[in-house]
């Protein structure tokens, strides 16, 4: 089987990719996987460790032709702001509970989450539910998942800050 153990970022490579596979956020964070690309183009995913594939990145397969990787259409939320410094203030109340986020131009995307539409409402903000790709920042340093809180905080895993005040977490 043909593999594929080289991630070319988002505008490194030129030309018409032989294949694209679309993938939905929790399917780009791979190592090691036998893919079918949407055109039929059979490949092993076999990179040394996980790491995030983004909307945009090429993969290279071994004989030299490039499979491109799409962010699938999923269930997302649009949150939209009245100003820059309301959008910040958004922002860093979804940092604060470790929910991965779409930074776009004009607004800020995450997974579908009723809870946090709430709180996106109450802080003042216009909230839209919509099918569309989910590619949000990566981890703090430049690599790798941010994760949501549940995920982060359940599994006995230290971040190495304190939270001040009444945090409901």
């Amino acid at each position: 089987m043909t593999r594929a153990s080289e991630i070319l970022p988002k505008g490194s490579w030129e030309g018409a990719p032989a294949d694209t596979v679309t993938l939905d956020y929790d399917s780009r964070f791979r190592r090691r996987i036998a893919m079918t690309a949407d055109g039929g183009l059979a490949f092993l995913l076999d990179l040394a460790e996980a790491t995030e594939l983004r909307d945009g990145d090429g993969l290279r397969l071994d004989d030299g032709r490039i499979v491109a990787v799409r962010a699938a259409a999923e269930p997302v939320t649009d949150i939209l702001c009245r100003d820059a410094h309301h959008l910040v203030r958004v922002a860093w109340h979804l940092g604060n509970r470790h929910l991965p986020t779409q930074i776009l131009p004009d607004r800020l995307r995450i997974r579908q989450d009723h809870v946090i539409e709430d709180m996106a409402r109450g802080l003042g903000a216009t909230v839209e539910r919509l099918e569309a790709p989910f590619d949000p920042e990566g981890g703090a340093y430049g690599k790798g998942r941010t994760h949501d809180h549940e995920h982060s905080h359940g599994h006995g895993h230290h971040h190495g800050h304190h939270h001040r005040g009444g945090n409901d977490h």
